[in-house]
């Protein structure tokens, strides 16, 4: 792809591989002249943004709150990361040939009105879900550390992820590199401290809050909700691909990106299982993975929960600033991905403070992880099926037609959304759906059904190209 084809706006200004520069531009194609990076930085990338609270309370939430088993919730950790890391590598391997953000892709295959429902899902999810569950983790990490009012934890953590977001992709990458050390030393510790303490013998909890739906729903939840955590990385893969040379190692890519999503979130979801075997010695979550820990490896840990909070929330906010330039609003300002950054977190700041004991990792958690998928996962089929269809044969000026209108998508997305409606597992406010509520043994399959439904959909009214495909094979 050259600076100069036609309908392609190239991002303006010199960036380069400046690090203390804030980023110009939004949206636009990377010019070959501006590519930089090797796909090892990926590892640390996506290590450090796992290496969190949020991450250990997904492995916390099969076995506190469903009741599983120590073992098969293990597993089920394991095949959940598995899934959601194998699509992330397939997505940011994309970055390097494309040289734009990953939604932006999805207009090749949803065209550019029809991408409004991926793009705007992935704008709330990201700055507004994403980034106050952390936020909040984080504020109460600072707030147990400190003893801290919460909104002065809450300010600091804001501050920080803002203003390595403002200044953009070049700088995300190093602040995620520069965190690595001290997150992967100190959880590393923390990791073999809960291992030696778990009662690897716990069975299934029929005492648990909500152990209605038995063993088997245990450990379908559980690997619901690993996926749901993983998968929720996959809109935002090339966005940090994007830069690399055209001519790089797309494997390797895929690789050394995927690897850090698994790795980071594998182990620490594993710890949060051994956490939740143990005595509970308060309401607070955070409490309860630190107290194990003694005193001064517990207070090196909080301070890597803060740290790890905002490591994820620089990517929340930083792609969450890309989705919404992606739904079309013009804005002729040359730093207008750095201000919609800025512009998200204030929002998030003011509802954090207002609904704190409405959200993060205490509360309706579990819900949360559930929901994203509930959009995500006909998303992804949609557009790896796309992809499949055309070969990856991509006009990079299909990404930025106004014009263009492609309504099989949208359509196949949102049938897999709507399919899946009757498998919820999510509870008040929202009702159960009508599988869950009537054999609740099966736990929340609409990952399953969503994906399922939207690519058969899709494949349906792309039927004259999938034949033409498999002649080809």
């Amino acid at each position: 792809m050259t600076a100069d084809a036609p309908g392609v706006p190239v991002r303006e200004g010199v960036y380069g591989d400046r690090v203390a520069a804030v980023e110009p531009g939004g949206i636009e194609f990377i010019s070959e002249q501006e590519r930089h990076g090797r796909p090892l930085d990926l590892f640390w990338t996506w290590m450090s943004p796992n290496l969190e609270f949020a991450t250990v309370y997904v492995g916390v939430l099969p076995i506190a709150i469903f009741g599983g088993a120590f073992w098969p919730t293990v597993i089920a950790l394991v095949l959940g990361s598995a899934l959601g890391s194998l699509t992330h590598a397939i997505l940011s391997s994309w970055g390097p040939k494309f040289g734009v953000p990953q939604m932006v892709q999805a207009r090749g295959a949803f065209g550019f009105l029809g991408n409004f429902l991926p793009a705007g899902l992935n704008t709330f999810t990201a700055g507004v879900g994403w980034f106050i569950v952390n936020s909040v983790s984080g504020a109460f990490a600072l707030q147990s550390l400190f003893g801290w009012h919460f909104w002065i934890g809450y300010l600091l953590v804001i501050a920080a992820q803002v203003g390595v977001a403002f200044i953009g992709h070049n700088f995300v990458h190093v602040f995620e590199r520069a965190v690595f050390p001290y997150l992967t030393i100190v959880f590393a510790i923390a990791t073999v401290v809960i291992l030696t303490k778990t009662h690897y013998g716990a069975g299934f909890d029929h005492h648990a809050p909500v152990p209605f739906g038995g063993s088997s729903a245990a450990f379908i939840l559980a690997l619901f909700i690993s996926y749901g955590y993983a998968v929720g990385w996959n809109p935002y893969a090339s966005d940090y691909t994007r830069y690399l040379p055209t001519t790089s190692d797309r494997r390797r890519v895929g690789l050394w990106a995927g690897l850090g999503v698994f790795v980071s979130c594998v182990v620490l979801e594993i710890v949060g299982a051994g956490v939740a075997t143990l005595h509970r010695t308060s309401s607070n979550p955070t409490t309860n993975f630190t107290h194990p820990l003694g005193h001064a490896l517990g207070d090196a840990v909080l301070v890597g929960i803060a740290i790890g909070a905002v490591a994820a929330n620089v990517l929340n906010i930083y792609s969450g600033a890309m989705s919404f330039l992606t739904l079309g609003i013009r804005l002729p300002l040359r730093l207008r991905r750095a201000l919609v950054a800025l512009a998200s977190g204030s929002l998030g700041l003011a509802i954090g403070l207002i609904y704190k004991a409405q959200v993060g990792p205490g509360s309706h958690y579990e819900n949360f992880l559930l929901a994203i998928t509930y959009w995500i996962s006909p998303y992804l089929a949609v557009v790896l099926f796309d992809y499949w269809l055309r070969r990856g044969a991509y006009a990079e000026a299909e990404f930025f037609d106004r014009r263009r209108l492609r309504w099989r998508a949208p359509l196949a997305m949102a049938a897999g959304m709507a399919a899946s409606v009757p498998f919820w597992d999510q509870g008040h406010p929202i009702p159960l759906g009508y599988f869950p509520k009537h054999y609740p043994q099966i736990g929340d399959l609409s990952f399953f059904v969503g994906f399922a439904v939207a690519a058969i959909v899709y494949l349906a009214l792309n039927a004259p190209s999938v034949r033409g495909r498999l002649r080809h094979a």
